[in-house]
């Protein structure tokens, strides 16, 4: 089995927690399913969870190599440089990135609003990135983002492999494969 989530911002990504804050138990009915990747509690999007512990390594595995895509809104006007850079890709303090496919991009039309909203600051304009990666360091896009000045603000999975969110709303659960 596999299945789609839209993982709300705020959400663990793990079924049980010793406070009240929100988990996977929360939005997913479907028994004996695990994530086949993480999302951080702060980041929203797609998480993909599965029953087959051989698809999981596939989806996972950096030797497979499976692009993840991510919408990235980040404070200030990103830099034709920086963009460049992380195309290039970028030393981070546990060594260099693998290069990634890094775009201006739009805030897409059929975005949903985050609870709570981003952070606004009249003189500090925002900007959208598309980046794809190639491997899943810890908070990897945040630091990256952050190591060409521009901290990121929101961050979205919005593909992983050959699986894309497709309009599901936070919250929402699709089933890909039974």
């Amino acid at each position: 089995m596999l299945i789609a989530l839209n993982k709300p911002f705020g959400v663990l990504c793990q079924f049980t927690t010793h406070d009240d804050r929100p988990t996977l138990a929360d939005y997913v009915q479907q028994k004996d399913v695990y994530p086949a990747g993480r999302l951080d509690h702060d980041s929203e999007g797609l998480l993909l969870l599965t029953d087959s512990g051989v698809l999981a390594h596939r989806l996972t595995d950096p030797k497979h190599k499976q692009p993840k895509t991510y919408l990235v809104q980040v404070d200030g006007v990103i830099t034709d440089d920086a963009v460049q850079a992380l195309r290039r890709g970028v030393t981070l303090n546990d060594g260099p990135t693998l290069p990634t496919i890094a775009e201006h991009a739009q805030e897409p039309s059929w975005l949903w609003p985050r609870d709570p909203p981003v952070r606004f600051r009249k003189s500090i304009p925002t900007s959208w990135l598309s980046i794809t990666l190639r491997e899943g360091r810890n908070r990897q896009v945040r630091r990256m983002t952050a190591a060409m000045g521009f901290p990121t603000l929101r961050l979205i999975r919005v593909r992983m492999g050959g699986y894309a969110l497709d309009g599901l709303l936070p919250g929402e659960t699709r089933v890909l494969l039974r």
